[in-house]
């Protein structure tokens, strides 16, 4: 594995003064792990693997470098024969969301480039004319997901024969939300020569053979970034049935600026969210179904505090970026390990201290333990003071060598006056 010498500022990374102005606007003061070592690689064109935690900066990591060379190439004989619907940068992606975020940050970061970037975000759920009008003439940098950048090379509206810069951001994620299929017809219509940059959180067999075939002697950073420690995380046991009223008094008694709250299905954000209605908490729901506008609204009231309580399905686990979110809690657990550490994510990002609560019953009891043993780590069971777990169902789940089965006799609900862990009063204090 290579790495590259640690750069403790921007300025050492050797990039362009308009985009050094742009970051100490955006109050960047010094790189991250992902950003100091990424960077110089892309300058140099190299391809690379990169892998780090969410929230670690690696959007600005190929963003930055990428808005380099693009404005440096951008001289008479390379711009001399560009007619066409041409992209000189894709980045592929696996959400709307995180289309939209990208292509946001990078326009942020050209803001002192004077319009010489051109960059346009496609996905699906929208309307594909705006997009094609966008696309005339061509982009500097496009960020799309497969679907609809398949869609739009079929209709012409852009051609892909001179990308000199593939990014995959979200590798993992991709070929887990099936899109295997769309991502071997996009590389198919790429040329062989150009730098490939591939960003995964993990690396299963999958995006390990995408890389073998994919990219040349690829330069391999690993990092586990250091803001994955600023979320503290916690779980805490439940009686069956009595997790959405546990979650309620939650919410009401700390009174969190922002609370994302995910389930696994898009029926049970709609379930939840009036079952808080019936407690009067307000709630919004992000999932699948709904359309691309009301997500993006949903969103950015979330972004801004409009909205207190979010409750969402994994689509908003991977690359959302939500600044200085207080608090992450899994009212279902996710269905692997890593979509695990992808929810607690979305907290503690950038430095910022964060919470991470998970409810657990009986039934959900041999699963988190799977994810602890995957994960590598082991987390404390604790009660919230008024919702304590019936005494059998309490030892049983303090046998984690065992795999759970619902427990005799848990008809009858006895209270214990002291709780093994008055989770309420670390809350307050956090």
């Amino acid at each position: 594995m290579t790495t590259a010498t640690m750069s403790t500022t921007f300025t050492e990374l050797a990039l362009i003064q308009p985009l050094l102005a742009r970051l100490t606007e955006m109050e960047y003061r010094q790189p991250t792990p992902i950003q100091a070592q990424v960077i110089p690689y892309v300058l140099a064109g190299r391809d690379l693997i990169a892998g780090a935690n969410t929230g670690s900066g690696k959007t600005a990591a190929f963003a930055l470098p990428m808005l380099q060379s693009i404005l440096a190439q951008k001289d008479a004989e390379y711009t001399k024969d560009r007619k066409g619907n041409y992209v000189t940068g894709l980045i592929l992606v696996p959400t709307r969301e995180l289309a939209k975020q990208v292509a946001d940050s990078i326009k942020s970061y050209a803001t002192h480039l004077n319009g010489a970037i051109k960059t346009v975000a496609v996905f699906g759920g929208v309307s594909a004319n705006t997009q094609m009008l966008a696309l005339r003439g061509g982009t500097d940098i496009l960020v799309a997901t497969p679907g609809r950048l398949l869609d739009l090379v079929s209709s012409n509206a852009i051609k892909l024969d001179r990308v000199k810069t593939l990014v995959l951001d979200e590798a993992d994620r991709m070929l887990s939300l099936g899109f295997t299929e769309e991502l071997t017809e996009v590389l198919a219509k790429l040329p062989q020569q150009k730098q490939t940059l591939l960003f995964s959180a993990t690396f299963p067999e999958q995006v390990q053979a995408l890389t073998q075939e994919l990219l040349h002697d690829p330069i391999e950073i690993q990092l586990q970034s250091d803001d994955a420690s600023t979320v503290v995380q916690r779980v805490f046991n439940v009686n069956k049935g009595e997790k959405t009223a546990v979650l309620a008094h939650l919410i009401k008694a700390h009174q969190w600026r922002q609370a994302l709250i995910f389930v696994n299905a898009k029926n049970s954000c709609e379930h939840l969210a009036d079952k808080l209605f019936k407690r009067g908490i307000e709630a919004e729901v992000f999932h699948g179904d709904k359309g691309q506008g009301y997500r993006t609204r949903i969103l950015d009231a979330f972004k801004s505090g409009e909205i207190d309580v979010l409750i969402a399905t994994d689509i908003a686990a991977r690359g959302l970026d939500i600044e200085k979110l207080p608090v992450v809690i899994n009212f279902d657990l996710p269905r692997s390990p890593s979509d695990y550490m992808h929810r607690i994510g979305r907290s503690g990002r950038a430095g910022e201290v964060g919470l991470a609560l998970s409810l657990i019953d009986y039934e959900d009891f041999h699963h988190f333990s799977v994810i602890e043993k995957k994960n590598k780590i082991r987390l404390e069971r604790e009660q919230v003071e008024g919702f304590e777990v019936d005494d059998n169902i309490t030892q049983a789940m303090l046998d984690a060598n065992k795999p759970m089965a619902k427990p005799a006799g848990t008809g009858k609900k006895k209270r214990k006056k002291n709780a093994q862990v008055n989770a309420d009063v670390w809350l307050r204090n956090s």
